[in-house]
């Protein structure tokens, strides 16, 4: 596996979906992809020979260094299976050093912090917040959804299936839609049967059952060019509705205060009817939370290949070196000297421990032990608490201590306190109150 691209081991870079498969290079460090190609599932038995086909005609045969592969499916360790395809299999079945596999909206997700400027169009809110959760959805062949969570430096996906959630429903229309396509025999309708493309078909099937005309069933993209067809507007209108409820729903799911980023293959030829639909307001209506909806972000992905800038960044986020930390001690001098004066730095501690603890450890011998106690001089006490001459026949357990335990302090484990006055009766767990003398033994 090869930790940094080069044009002669470059990383490989692929969004798997539905009906098509896209490919790319990454050939240096922090580069785009290069040599972008689109291969039709259709044309191929499964991901093996569409990578191999891949590198033989668009990249002049060179074998990667490493490998992303983004999958329209559920990914389960080494194991793919694409949800509206029919390719499965392993990650290892490619003979590829360091392949790594993510669902699709997982590597949409890892592109998001990239996105800027013309990446991105925006569909109301206020704009993106940079640090917070983050949310992708998209309606192409199925409905895809992911979430991004920021992470020290870096950031962590969370891959979901949410577009198999229940229809989002809220409109006497909508309920008479899903009721229509029950009726008709789908015992159970989800968000992608209609937020998708193939939903842009059974959506306009089901507004006609509802409206009681007869008409053909015509593909999304027919249904999107037909703009004097009023049951084909309707039908946008419709899918507009329920993309807005049911991007709201993500965002309450994942508290996306850093925004709600739409992709996929259907919206960006729609956009203009996205922004002028009832989207927005859907997205905010709430009866409790519509300002908490109102202050976040929701913003269009027009940028080309963003699956495949996503699968680039979790590379170069896993798999660049980091970077190596310093080993040695600190060289400030101790904040509390020692009661017996150094004439220099001293190289470790002082004979007579200091008052408060030390930030770092001295740096140069004392001349001479210290002149007297310090004032914490008991082992194992609390710093700054004096010497209880009475309690010297009491056993120092610090010795002991469990490693989990706090310099000094004392170990895990059971103790027990138990109090007694003088004339020998038992409080009980714990000091007893009252004006007599009380001997504590610990146990």
């Amino acid at each position: 596996m090869n930790a940094v691209p080069s044009a002669e081991s470059p990383w490989l870079v692929a969004d798997v979906g539905g009906t098509n498969a896209r490919f790319g290079l990454v050939r240096r460090p922090g580069g785009s992809p290069e040599a972008i190609a689109v291969l039709p599932d259709a044309e191929y038995d499964g991901l093996p020979d569409a990578v191999a086909a891949y590198l033989d005609l668009y990249g002049g045969g060179v074998r990667p260094g490493a490998a992303c592969l983004a999958i329209a499916g559920p990914v389960d360790g080494d194991r793919y299976r694409l949800t509206n395809a029919g390719w499965y299999g392993s990650v290892r079945d490619l003979g590829l050093p360091g392949a790594h596999l993510l669902n699709d909206f997982e590597a949409l997700a890892f592109s998001l912090p990239s996105l800027a400027g013309n990446d991105l169009e925006p569909l109301g809110g206020p704009p993106p917040a940079a640090r917070m959760v983050k949310a992708v959805l998209g309606p192409g062949t199925g409905l895809g959804v992911a979430g991004l969570v920021p992470a020290g430096d870096g950031w962590v996906p969370v891959p979901a299936e949410g577009g198999h959630v229940a229809a989002p429903a809220v409109t006497d229309l909508e309920m008479e839609v899903v009721r229509a396509l029950r009726a008709d025999g789908m015992a159970y309708v989800d968000a992608e049967h209609l937020i998708s493309g193939p939903g842009l078909t059974r959506l306009h099937h089901a507004l006609a059952l509802v409206e009681g005309v007869t008409t053909d069933s015509p593909p999304a993209s027919e249904i999107v060019a037909r703009v004097d067809d009023p049951l084909c507007v309707r039908t946008i209108e419709v899918f507009c509705g329920l993309l807005g409820g049911f991007a709201g729903n993500v965002a309450l799911t994942l508290g996306a205060r850093g925004g709600v980023y739409l992709g996929g293959g259907v919206l960006p030829r729609i956009a203009d009817r996205v922004r002028a639909s009832d989207f927005r307001r859907r997205f905010e209506i709430h009866p409790i939370l519509s300002d908490y909806l109102a202050s976040i972000s929701t913003s269009l992905i027009v940028a080309q290949q963003p699956a495949l800038t996503g699968a680039a960044a979790w590379l170069a986020q896993h798999l660049t070196p980091a970077a190596t930390p310093a080993t040695g001690p600190a060289t400030g001098p101790a904040t509390g000297p020692a009661t017996g004066p150094a004439t220099g730095p001293a190289t470790g501690p002082a004979t007579g421990p200091a008052t408060g603890p030390a930030t770092g450890p001295a740096t140069g011998p004392a001349t001479g032990p210290a002149t007297g106690p310090a004032t914490g001089t008991d082992p194992g006490t609390t710093p700054g608490r004096p010497h209880r001459p009475e309690c010297a026949d009491i056993p120092d357990r610090s010795t002991a201590a469990d490693p989990g335990d706090t310099p000094g302090s004392r170990p895990n484990g059971p103790m027990a306190f138990h109090a007694s006055s003088d004339d020998g009766a038992t409080k009980g767990p714990g000091i007893a109150g009252g004006n007599n003398d009380v001997k504590v033994t610990l146990t």
